[in-house]
């Protein structure tokens, strides 16, 4: 097998089911909580198709890997929730947002137990499943840490919105419009106005860095591989 090939096949496998894993959850904690919006829509799904989007999950982070950007940034499709159909909008709504983020830290645990199977393997098979195993638990950390970050349209955003005193979160819920060109602002565009000027402003990249490394660390001592 080609080394690119070989490559894409230690990556794809984990980053389609890390997607559609963590937009499935959210649909389906939305409808156990009373809306059943995604799910007549079909999003309470195994289906990588029903979760993907051409443009975020695909073009993107494609160009900006092209572009050598500082950092690969992209999104799925949204799950749509409807508040007020949730049995207590405010409490559930969080409850909704942080479905999608915990299954993420459990495929991780999942991963890191796997690696415990790798010696019944043949060898080569071993090395291709040790490889997905190790992408699986760094993508599915960096995703659950990264989409915990307190900016709706984030998953942390939802979260926090959902349990501030209303003082805060109104303003908060209020920045959704324009949360992801924030995130855009502050992953791709100043880390790239940094580096032409010589000063590192890629602080949300080191601070997902830290942070990622540090749950990797506590799930791999956790599962008994460290």
């Amino acid at each position: 097998m080609p080394n690119a090939l070989y490559l894409a096949s230690t990556w794809v496998i984990p980053v389609i089911l890390a997607i559609t894993l963590h937009e499935a959850a959210h649909a389906f904690v939305a409808r156990f909580l009373g809306d059943d919006t995604a799910s007549k829509l079909g999003r309470v799904s195994l289906n990588p198709f029903k979760h993907i989007d051409p443009v975020g999950t695909i073009l993107l982070p494609g160009l900006l890997l092209l572009a050598r950007s500082p950092f690969l940034f992209g999104y799925a499709k949204p799950v749509p929730v409807k508040f007020a159909a949730l049995r207590n909008p405010r409490r559930d709504m969080a409850w909704v947002a942080a479905a999608g983020p915990a299954m993420n830290i459990a495929l991780a645990i999942i991963a890191a137990l796997g690696f415990h199977l790798i010696g019944f393997l043949p060898a080569d098979s071993g090395q291709w499943v040790a490889e997905n195993l190790k992408n699986a638990l760094i993508i599915n950390v960096v995703l659950a840490i990264f989409n915990l970050f307190p900016l709706p349209p984030l998953d942390g955003g939802r979260i926090a919105v959902g349990l501030l005193p209303d003082v805060l979160a109104k303003p908060l819920a209020r920045m959704e419009r324009y949360g992801m060109i924030i995130l855009i602002a502050l992953l791709i565009v100043l880390p790239m106005l940094g580096k032409n000027s010589g000063v590192e402003l890629s602080i949300i990249s080191r601070l997902l860095t830290i942070a990622s490394s540090a749950v990797i660390d506590l799930i791999l001592r956790m599962t008994g591989n460290l």
